[in-house]
């Protein structure tokens, strides 16, 4: 039995031996799969917090009367406890890596890539000019009038949906870049393998 890999050039799994694979391009599959997996991550981390905690921060007590609960906000620390080490540090910078790799692509690739990583770059964007400032503001909410708060609350959970929107079209572009960088390959290897017959 001899050795599958060598006489395909296929290794593992069916999978293109890496040394076929020019370093630019494998170091762009890899910003590509990790921008892919985070933004799927921030996605569902993203929808967990607006249905699970958000509604533990503005509660409704028997009253009616809403109220925010700063105290639940600051305890909880989301921001500091889990999106630092999701979004705001890796997602950024791999929005900035992707968005440089996109730029190097070409075709369809290239339009499909730009669109998640400027997708992506708009809820960076608005997240560290909304979000972020907003979320600082409520958790010190002692200083402001309790309707305010809870306007300003509301307000952000509401918008919350729209940063969650950005999220998914990022990533379902970015998968849809993955799609298409994996066509073109296996396109080329077919036009190679027909050279060569």
């Amino acid at each position: 039995m001899g050795d599958r890999s060598k006489s395909s050039g296929r290794g593992w799994g069916g999978l293109k031996a890496s040394t076929e694979i020019p370093a630019q391009e494998r170091a762009a599959r890899i910003l590509l799969w990790l921008f892919v997996i985070n933004l799927g991550i921030a996605l569902g981390a993203g929808l967990y917090e607006s249905r699970i905690v958000v509604p533990q921060w503005i509660v409704s007590p028997a009253d009616a009367v809403m109220r925010w609960n700063a105290e639940a906000a600051r305890r909880a620390n989301t921001g500091l406890g889990f999106w630092v080490f999701v979004t705001t540090v890796p997602l950024t910078m791999l929005t900035v890596a992707n968005l440089v790799a996109a730029w190097r692509a070409r075709g369809r690739t290239r339009r499909w890539w730009m669109s998640a990583a400027l997708a992506a770059a708009a809820e960076r964007a608005f997240t560290f000019a909304y979000f972020v400032p907003t979320m600082l503001e409520l958790m010190r909410a002692e200083s402001l009038p309790e309707p305010q708060a809870v306007a300003l609350a509301l307000q952000w959970a509401s918008l919350n949906h729209a940063r969650h929107a950005m999220v998914l079209v990022a990533w379902l572009a970015a998968l849809k870049t993955f799609a298409l960088l994996y066509e073109r390959r296996e396109s080329a290897d077919k036009d190679t393998q027909a050279f060569l017959a």
